[in-house]
């Protein structure tokens, strides 16, 4: 939101005042409390009529310093996003002239009776600061609301990522962004997973503790400040520091939520029904066995809307029109090894049968005049579940239980952003403003801690559209309402990057689009894409995504890419443990990995596929592509071409229908089972070790782990000379070994723990 006309001058309706001097302080043990009044005072008379700021530091994880600014002491209705407090130890000094808050290496640091600022430093320099008239205490006039406002300078090269999927461009520099989530699609501004959170090139991170709309204005109404503001008469933030981005990423999911981690099984491909395609048991058995007979594995079947009857959304009972005996169809997926998904939404429809139990017994969101709030979007007369009633919860729950004790594995848990604000009570009475972006927390919480009751809390998944922050902890999530065109499909992937940055791990897309008709050229270039995301999955509105119905080429390619990814699950397993242990997404921003190369942090086509993997996908029929590789040695892993780049460089190519830009990283080790049938299997079982362009002098190791997550033992390389000595533990049966160079590959065996090989 902005308040000011240019530079210089406000705009009339609003008058703002901002804290002068700190001119007394509070000192606890963990926090620091100051008192900053809107003009300095110089004499008794000053201290009248007078407006004050309360400005509270604490640090609840170090190296993150709060900043709690307050004019009014209000009450507060909720609900609060859930923070951890790690309680580290602060250092506070005083004396008569400055006055910091230290935690970890980051300090705020201000001046004491003096020209307000509060400068956060990491270590001895200083990485950002709010300056004089930044922070804002705000009265509109014409409408008589009030704001509260925080800036925090920029240097000179500073870049700004995160703050949600968001689908314009991946730096936010620039931009106005309200945190507020709407069922937008993916071609506009609006986002279904709004996060206050920010990563700064220079090293840091900014989350703001406010479930309400954020208004930030970033290098916008100040193009020398990042700006964010809320409604009301308090404002909490947190000052994240790194000084890497993955260390950043780290703290941030260490006070929101820990990233959890999907089961093995989650990361194999999905195949949907589509939306409002015809489908029955018929159609079902159909594609899943038309999948078998082309030999393209297959780990999860979705059922999407219509597995219930239409004008009934969600009344969480199969149409038994369709599907007379879904127990049966469920045991007949199961037989083919394959997991079962269906969709829900937190929306009843009226005709439901769950609508009239839902509104006798209360577990509706109601109006004001104790009628249920209702309206005719998505569904007629549709509903929506209040999970501030915990029995609405248990009861929303039992419904979802039935379906679990039929067998179904998992849900998508799709919605949850057009929530109402106007008119609107809410069981514990929480503040509809803040309860509109939470409402996708409480929904998502419902149904993952159900699936980690009753199937365990390593088989619990979700596929999930909506989020907020701390949502992180129940993956997994998918982009949205994309169109089946290139230019979406490259939308997707920048909306995915900024998502990822803004403290999530495992995120998916729609395999050649939502909306519309996919061509076939654009399947396939999707398809790659989509088999090297984190997690994958055909669907479309009124198309049918299995590739034999475009062309047989497409059949090849999906094949091919899908025995890819579970080839490689050994890697991309251990890298998603590595993400649920540190907060490090596992598709991410190649800038992540090499932040000391300034032209990666602009790079929003392409990415890294873990720690060693680079993708670069192609956005148009005639296959050609332009993109960066950093310094270093590099080995695309489908067609065996080396690259020897120095100093980074912009690579021009074409492509096949089947190949793309896919490279591994010198001195990287890739664990492959080019025999997989499914995503989860044992990753200690005989893996083929593939060695990247190991340098001379050089070592690299990799770790080993089950299907189940749990260290199982290592894989480490060195060379000297010609010579590479192979050391490994906890692997069974015999490996193969590839050592690639330069564009050949060497082929050996490791029978044992150890072995000498001669290039």
């Amino acid at each position: 939101m902005k308040f000011t006309d240019g530079y210089w001058l406000n705009q009339p309706q609003f008058e703002i005042d901002s804290p002068r001097e700190v001119f007394e302080y509070e000192k606890n043990s963990d926090s620091l409390t100051l008192y900053a009044p809107f003009k300095q005072i110089n004499e008794r008379g000053d201290e009248l009529n007078l407006g004050m700021s309360t400005i509270e530091l604490t640090s609840p994880v170090e190296g993150v310093i709060g900043v709690k600014l307050t004019h009014f002491d209000q009450n507060d209705d909720g609900p609060a996003y859930e923070l951890a407090n790690e309680h580290p130890k602060v250092a506070i000094k005083t004396s008569d002239k400055e006055l910091s808050f230290k935690s970890g290496s980051l300090t705020a640091r201000m001046p004491y009776k003096s020209d307000f600022e509060i400068d956060f430093l990491h270590n001895d320099k200083v990485i950002t600061k709010s300056m004089d008239k930044a922070q804002g205490v705000i009265h509109d006039k014409s409408t008589n609301k009030d704001y509260m406002r925080e800036q925090l300078s920029m240097g000179v090269d500073e870049l700004i990522y995160g703050m949600g999927e968001r689908f314009t461009s991946f730096v936010k520099n620039g931009q106005s962004v309200d945190i507020w989530n709407k069922d937008g699609g993916t071609g506009s501004e609006q986002a279904y997973k709004n996060i206050p959170f920010y990563i700064s090139s220079e090293g840091y991170g900014v989350f703001v503790n406010e479930p309400e709309k954020v208004s930030f204005e970033i290098a916008s109404e100040n193009v020398d400040r990042t700006q964010f503001s809320v409604e009301g008469q308090s404002l909490q933030y947190f000052i994240v520091d790194g000084p890497t981005p993955k260390e950043v990423l780290n703290k941030y999911t260490r006070l929101t939520g820990q990233i959890s981690l999907p089961p093995a099984w989650s990361f194999g491909l999905w195949l949907s029904t589509s939306f409002t395609t015809d489908y029955s048991e018929k159609t079902v058995l159909k594609f899943i066995d038309g999948m078998k007979e082309r030999k393209i594995p297959l780990d999860v079947f979705h059922f999407d809307c219509f597995w219930q009857k239409g004008f009934e959304w969600c009344t969480l009972l199969w149409d038994n029109e369709q599907f007379p005996d879904p127990e049966g169809l469920i045991k007949k997926i199961h037989d083919r090894g394959i997991k079962v998904c269906v969709w829900i939404n937190p929306y009843i429809a009226q005709k439901s049968p769950l609508f009239k139990e839902g509104r006798e017994k209360g577990y509706l969101i109601k109006r004001e005049d104790g009628n249920v709030w209702q309206w005719d979007l998505w569904q007629a007369g549709n509903g929506f579940v209040d999970f501030t009633n915990p029995d609405a919860v248990k009861w929303y729950q039992s419904k979802l239980k039935a379906l679990l004790d039929m067998g179904v594995d998992c849900f998508k848990t799709d919605f949850g952003e057009r929530i109402p604000t106007e008119d609107v009570k809410f069981f514990d009475g929480s503040d509809p403003q803040k309860e509109h972006n939470y409402y996708t927390y409480q929904y998502n919480d419902a149904v993952y801690s159900l699936l980690q009751e009753e199937k365990g809390a390593d088989q619990a998944v979700v596929f999930a559209r909506s989020a907020t922050v701390g949502s992180q902890k129940f993956p997994v999530h998918w982009g949205g309402d994309n169109l089946s065109r290139y230019k979406s499909m490259a939308d997707s992937l920048r909306g995915g990057l900024s998502f990822l940055l803004s403290g999530f791990g495992f995120w998916s897309h729609d395999i050649s689009g939502f909306e519309e008709q996919a061509t076939p050229d654009l399947y396939k270039r999707w398809t790659q894409f989509g088999l090297l995301s984190s997690h994958s999955r055909y669907h479309g509105s009124s198309q049918y995504k299995v590739p034999w119905v475009f062309d047989d080429e497409a059949v090849a390619n999906t094949k091919k890419f899908v025995d890819f990814k579970l080839s490689i699950m050994p890697y991309l397993f251990d890298e998603a443990v590595n993400t649920h242990e540190t907060g490090t997404p596992l598709m991410r921003p190649v800038f992540l990995e090499y932040t000391g190369d300034r032209n990666t942090y602009y790079l929003e086509h392409e990415y890294m596929l873990g720690s060693k993997l680079l993708v670069a996908p192609i956005f148009n029929a005639e296959g050609t592509v332009k993109y960066y590789l950093p310094e270093g040695k590099w080995t695309n892993v489908l067609t065996e071409q080396s690259y020897d780049v120095t100093n980074g460089a912009w690579i021009s190519e074409q492509y096949d229908n089947l190949t793309l830009p896919l490279l591994a990283r010198e001195n990287s080790i890739l664990l492959r089972n080019p025999n997989a049938e499914h995503a989860e299997y044992d990753y200690t079982d005989s893996p083929d070790i593939h060695i990247y362009e190991l340098t001379d002098g050089g070592e690299t190791s990799t770790r080993v782990v089950d299907e189940k997550g749990a260290h199982a033992g290592s894989v480490s390389a060195t060379r000297t000379g010609s010579t590479v000595t192979l050391k490994a533990s906890g692997l069974k049966g015999t490996s193969k070994v590839f050592v690639h160079e330069n564009g050949e590959v060497k082929d050996f065996t490791l029978n044992g723990s150890s072995a000498e090989l001669n290039l």
